[in-house]
């Protein structure tokens, strides 16, 4: 992308001359190769927004885009049984690891609106979602694509998974105890702590 022009998204007015920093790159119909898409530091956008913004430019036509910052959302899944608290671990189709039903939010959806989606695409069951629960976890995987993931605490009233093939490769119900000992990442260990600790105050 060498001397090549890049494209500016701002919530506000910027200067003629600014340090900004690449969120994206993108694709245009008719322009040859890829054009960087800069914001000021600190400003983050996600792609919804930033194929909404980028589609509205006049006499160039939006081809791809990849962003350079991903956000997701989904929940910790726990469901009662008379013996003790039960939750859902799933392993994605592309993934070694267990962890929690997330995906990417949808141009116009809200935290909580991607998350009972995806919970509902990806396993088939109707949640009661508790947000005032909400955990970050970020991370940078291969460190290129900086990813972060709210995950807030839901309740399924049925164990009856139903899951989406092509996203999810197997799931698991597990208590807590387990739990810990099936997931590898730091970032899933504390979540799972916090819901252990949310879902007891539940009992109380």
């Amino acid at each position: 992308m060498k001397n090549k022009s890049a494209y500016v998204v701002s919530r506000r007015k910027v200067p003629e001359y600014f340090d900004g920093v690449v969120i994206a790159v993108a694709e245009f119909d008719g322009l040859d190769g890829e054009r960087a898409v800069v914001a000021p530091p600190g400003e983050i956008f996600y792609e919804p927004e930033l194929r909404k913004l980028l589609s509205r430019l006049k006499n160039v036509k939006l081809k791809s885009i990849t962003c350079l910052y991903e956000k997701s959302c989904g929940a910790i899944i726990f469901y009662k049984t008379k013996q003790n608290t039960k939750i859902l671990l799933v392993k994605n189709s592309n993934g070694r690891y267990w962890s929690f039903p997330k995906g990417h939010i949808e141009e116009g959806e809200n935290e909580q609106q991607t998350a009972i989606r995806e919970i509902k695409e990806e396993t088939g069951l109707d949640v009661t979602l508790f947000d005032a629960f909400r955990e970050i976890s970020e991370y940078c995987p291969f460190g290129k694509i900086r990813k972060r993931v709210v995950f807030f605490l839901a309740q399924a009233f049925t164990d009856n998974v139903k899951i989406q093939e092509e996203e999810i490769d197997s799931y698991i119900w597990v208590d807590l105890q387990q739990a810990r000992k099936m997931c590898s990442y730091d970032n899933d260990l504390r979540i799972i702590e916090k819901a252990e600790t949310a879902i007891h105050l539940m009992r109380n």
